[in-house]
């Protein structure tokens, strides 16, 4: 390589890269089990989460997801009877979507084991340094997301 030029942004991005891969390999073994695929199981987690309607383009936002994305994940947990939809009485271009009873028990009975499962993917760290890499990875993200807004503009 060129020994001048500083290569620690390209460590740091490439070990971020290497780490999403490696957790896009693992598949999320709770959520295999049930079916779901991570960007669905987000979707449902927002849904429950914020405990009312959302949007499909406020489900975008919270989810960090395209528009496009967010449809065909829609279109498929609501066939799976997962998610219901709810035109709008005023605009019939908007659609209210909400968890239904079967989403929600699907959620509320993943969480706990998903979550465990999360714990020992991140136990080689203590809690502090979770915290500490969870506030950096927090900061470059809100950083990130402001940095692509202002491209798109």
């Amino acid at each position: 390589m060129r020994p001048e030029l500083d290569t620690g942004p390209m460590e740091i991005i490439g070990r971020v890269n290497r780490c999403a891969a490696l957790l896009q390999q693992a598949e999320d073994a709770p959520l295999r089990r049930a079916g779901l695929s991570r960007a669905e199981f987000d979707l449902l987690g927002a849904l429950r989460r914020t405990g009312h309607e959302l949007t499909p383009g406020e489900l975008a936002r919270e989810t960090f997801s395209s528009g496009a994305a967010v449809t065909k994940r829609v279109k498929q947990l609501t066939e799976r009877g997962l998610v219901e939809r709810r035109g709008d009485a005023r605009d019939r271009r908007v659609a209210h979507l909400r968890l239904s009873e079967a989403g929600r028990a699907l959620v509320d009975g993943i969480m706990p084991e998903q979550l465990a499962y999360e714990s020992a993917v991140l136990a080689a760290l203590d809690a502090d340094r979770q915290d500490e890499l969870a506030g950096l990875l927090g900061e470059l993200l809100s950083r990130l997301e402001g940095h692509m807004q202002a491209l798109r503009s």
